[in-house]
């Protein structure tokens, strides 16, 4: 059997476009980092040749099959942290990888390339809008527990306000000696910082989750 140096360009290239994008992972610390977004690239390009040489009657058949086995990849990535969930965006790096590494199997040099480019200008650049946004705009939840003196905790919200939060009120659970409430609240990181700091000097609160 011949070599086919076209086929081993395709897979440098797919390598390549695995090493750029997975080296922007790593430097971030990501659970999908160097070596697993370069085997899939690499991995994804020679299923979608394989498709191309040995299923010529019907060559997306093999192709297919890759985005399924990508889903359940990208799946493993993906879990809950108390109220949030992460890894969706590790999951979505090793789906879009796959489908630079199966453009570049399927010949198409410039969009493999043009679309790893793009890709690190969302991992990367539109860092700095996340954050942007997420210091105007931030959820956080809160749970506060104080003795219970035949009141109910609805004073606190008034602090809430007071610190320009938008309040979204949970429940409010009595027991024989203490009194706790939950809330939902939206606003700055400063106005969370300002609220956290004088909740944390509040002696009449006991237990304080945020």
């Amino acid at each position: 059997m011949m070599i086919d140096t076209t086929d081993i360009l395709k897979l440098l290239a797919a390598m390549l476009i695995g090493l750029f994008i997975g080296s922007e992972r790593e430097y971030r610390n990501k659970p999908a980092g160097l070596r697993t977004l370069m085997l899939v690239t690499l991995g994804s390009c020679i299923f979608t040749i394989l498709s191309l040489k040995i299923g010529t009657a019907n060559p997306d058949r093999l192709a297919a099959n890759i985005i399924t086995g990508i889903g359940f990849l990208g799946a493993g990535a993906i879990f809950k942290d108390e109220n949030k969930i992460n890894g969706l965006t590790t999951a979505t790096t090793i789906w879009v990888c796959a489908a630079l590494g199966m453009a570049v199997g399927a010949d198409y040099f410039v969009l493999a390339f043009a679309g790893t480019v793009i890709t690190l200008v969302v991992l990367s650049l539109l860092v700095f809008l996340e954050n942007f946004i997420d210091s105007r705009s931030r959820s956080r939840d809160y749970r506060i527990v104080c003795s219970y003196e035949k009141s109910t905790l609805h004073h606190y919200e008034k602090l809430f306000k007071n610190c320009r939060l938008h309040i979204v009120r949970g429940t409010q659970t009595k027991t024989k000696d203490t009194i706790s409430g939950r809330w939902r609240l939206s606003g700055s990181k400063k106005a969370h910082e300002t609220l956290t700091e004088q909740l944390l000097k509040d002696e009449a609160i006991t237990e304080l989750d945020f």
